[in-house]
């Protein structure tokens, strides 16, 4: 039995300095290899950073629109309305209605 062992070979120095320059090389390379799946994984966060941050921008638009409404639009007068706001008017200023129906050139009689 002692014939049929081999004894183990022992490597030199420099055999395991290059085994281990070796492994450092491996692990360098996937070293590389995680850090561009981290940038890749950066850029797409970064990507859904800005579209949350796009959200803000519009959110804080609707806000400022709820705070700062436009005022209301002016009510357009009828004919109706009119007429009547220039008889209140008229009426204010002194006039009778016997001195309107002259001013506009109406005669009693159409009354």
């Amino acid at each position: 039995m002692a014939d049929t062992e081999q004894k183990r070979t022992r490597r030199t120095v420099e055999e395991r300095v290059a085994q281990v320059d070796l492994n450092i090389r491996t692990i360098e390379e996937t070293i590389a290899k995680l850090e561009n799946k981290k940038q890749a994984a950066v850029a797409t966060y970064d990507e859904k950073i800005a579209v949350q941050q796009q959200r803000i921008v519009v959110l804080k638009a609707q806000k400022e629109k709820l705070l700062n409404p436009k005022p209301p639009k002016k009510h357009r007068m009828t004919k109706k309305e009119k007429m009547i706001a220039l008889l209140k008017n008229a009426q204010k200023s002194g006039l009778s209605i016997e001195e309107m129906t002259t001013r506009l050139g109406l005669d009693n009689s159409q009354q």
